[in-house]
């Protein structure tokens, strides 16, 4: 076990830190957990009691990770062959308790999660995810292998997103939701399949964006879901009508690059 030099670091006496585990200056590690090899954790991070961290993980700086969480095991792919394969935290996340988060499948890969994330109790992030920054996902959501859930997203309780789905950027998906195709930025969804209910008037507003391009994000969203066309037809019109601005530029980045499909509005007229 490495640990810093003049490090006040706390580690319980009965928690097993193996001797390659970079253990980082202020790091509190709890009762009964288990620290592997090759584990990097930065300063500040406290770890609860019975948490397993293992595979080349590393986490950042000032997080918190509840009791029963386990990061960094193996994949749960049938084509994961041993490689290695990598996890990575940021800083000031919190895993809550029971939460998993997994390796990534191929040599060399990595399973990824932001900044200022909360994962709560029994969420999973599966091989291959990349989590941006600020989600937050709710108790029992689950991802599937692939999948990207970009900035301030937050992902309902016990919600099901399907490999390779993405999630745009200030999306909201409702409790229990079963995702099979690409979240539009900026929307809400819900239901089972899940269907778009409209756009995240609170996130948008909560993440600081000006006034001026929430009037753009609603019209571009307009032209997608209200104008009757195909999407290739929308995203031209969007190109040719909506002011630009840094979010529809992101907006219609993401449309171009929707390989599943993108959720539908639900139209509960029919």
């Amino acid at each position: 076990m490495s640990i810093d030099s003049k490090v006040v670091a706390y580690i319980h006496e009965t928690a097993v830190v193996a001797p390659g585990a970079h253990i980082a200056k202020n790091v509190e590690i709890g009762p009964y957990s288990v620290i592997g090899e090759n584990v990097e954790i930065d300063e500040g991070t406290v770890i609860g009691p019975h948490v397993v961290i293992t595979g080349w993980t590393r986490i950042g700086r000032d997080c918190r990770i509840y009791q029963g969480a386990s990061i960094g095991e193996e994949p749960q792919d049938l084509k994961f062959k041993g490689e290695k394969s990598y996890v990575f935290i940021g800083d000031r996340t919190k895993i809550r308790e029971g939460a998993s988060v997994h390796r990534a499948t191929g040599e060399g890969e990595e399973t990824r999660v932001g900044s200022d994330c909360l994962l709560m109790a029994l969420t999973h992030v599966a091989h291959n995810c990349v989590v941006g920054n600020h989600v937050i996902m709710s108790n029992v959501a689950s991802l599937a292998g692939h999948a990207i859930i970009e900035d301030r997203a937050v992902i309902g309780g016990m919600a099901g997103i399907h490999q390779f789905v993405k999630v745009g950027r200030n999306a909201m998906v409702g409790g229990m939701a079963k995702l099979t195709q690409d979240v539009v930025p900026y929307t809400i969804v819900d239901g089972h399949p899940a269907k778009v209910v409209g756009l995240n008037a609170v996130g948008i507003s909560r993440a600081g964006i000006s006034s001026e391009s929430r009037r753009s994000i609603k019209q571009a969203y307009k032209l997608l879901y209200r104008s009757g066309l195909t999407l290739q037809q929308a995203i031209k019109l969007i190109e040719q009508e909506v002011d630009p601005c840094e979010e529809v530029e992101h907006f219609l980045r993401f449309l171009r690059n929707a390989d599943r499909g993108i959720c539908r509005e639900r139209r509960d007229r029919e």
